[in-house]
């Protein structure tokens, strides 16, 4: 089944559009899906000077009429006014606009997946986002009510977490049963959406050597530990929890390149985002767990300081595009 993707620059004032173009300058690339490039004009030429190609694009009005082997593109606002290089208001605020506009496609059954390159945090809450995350925007935009999480995929193995992006201080009171089994669940639904049929899930404690016995905390005795008997109880394929650190080891590769977990649960941000970021920064890809549309990204950020040096490397933003298309095949088949 081929799928349907509708694809953003991301934040145009960083590498977005530069290893966007790298991405879609490959014919194979072209031929994995019905490709819709949602972006101004002036940043696209912008981003095909930096990496050096001349993408053969299409413009379209109507956006049902895609196919394989082209790249549909669709002008929605204009970026010629937005400085480069550092974040401002009207950058965060131009990829919202392209983004509310991918995410209404994929609503309308226009495309069956979005995939973007690298976002700015502190462009987008110039730009009055109202949310700590671009994800709990993305389920404002869609009227996803339901769980939400932040999923980080590298080389097969998949992450999320009970808390995201909170203070540290606050972590602990943040730590319930149901937000543990709420976690555990997101993710063993998202692996089955990417095709993983039986999915491994281990789940981190949060204290120093997993607490030690109460020694250091009595979360995973008290609160961790039996959310995992009950998420077994439910039917959920999770163990745990596991010292945080030595948990990633578990999850390294054999030598014949099978993994004894499929994904890890961790309690907060860092917890899981270091030991990603440490084994493949390059290549990882950033997923929003339970919105109703598949949406990827890289797991880097928008690059400031390389902007316009056209040395961006377009690994992270390729692997978050062949996730994008399989999940986008799976729920086009669905």
């Amino acid at each position: 089944m081929i799928p349907r993707l509708a694809l953003v620059l991301g934040d145009p004032a960083g590498i977005g559009p530069e290893i966007m173009s790298k991405l879609l300058s490959v014919a194979e690339n072209r031929d994995k899906a019905a490709l819709l490039l949602v972006a101004d004009r002036a940043a696209l030429d912008e981003g095909q000077r930096i990496a050096g190609v001349e993408l053969p694009l299409l413009r379209v009005n109507d956006a049902a009429d895609l196919k394989p082997g082209r790249i549909a593109w669709r002008e929605l606002t204009a970026a010629e006014d937005i400085p480069r290089g550092r974040a401002s208001a009207a950058g965060g605020a131009h990829a919202m606009a392209t983004l509310r506009e991918c995410l209404a496609l994929a609503q309308a059954g226009t495309v069956d997946a979005v995939c973007f390159a690298p976002l700015n945090k502190s462009a987008l809450h110039m730009a009055q986002m109202g949310h700590a995350d671009e994800l709990h925007w993305f389920a404002e935009v869609l009227g996803h009510a339901g769980a939400t999480s932040e999923f980080n995929v590298l080389d097969g193995l998949w992450t999320c977490r009970v808390t995201s992006h909170v203070a540290l201080r606050e972590v602990a009171d943040l730590i319930t049963g149901e937000s543990v089994i709420g976690a555990i669940t997101l993710i063993r639904d998202a692996l089955v959406a990417a095709g993983v049929a039986r999915p491994r899930i281990a789940v981190c404690g949060l204290n120093p050597h997993n607490g030690d016995g109460g020694a250091f905390g009595r979360e995973e005795i008290e609160v961790i530990g039996p959310a995992v008997e009950e998420a077994r109880r439910r039917g959920l394929p999770a163990e745990g929890p596991y010292p945080a650190d030595t948990i990633f080891l578990r999850a390294q590769p054999k030598p014949d390149g099978t993994r004894e977990v499929d994904a890890i649960v961790t309690m907060y941000h860092d917890q899981g985002q270091i030991a990603m970021k440490l084994m493949g920064f390059w290549r990882g890809v950033t997923v929003a767990g339970g919105v109703p549309v598949p949406i990827t990204t890289c797991a880097h950020g928008t690059g400031f300081d390389i902007q316009g040096k056209g040395v961006a490397r377009v690994g992270a933003l390729q692997a978050a595009f062949d996730l994008a298309c399989a999940m986008g095949a799976r729920r086009r088949g669905a």
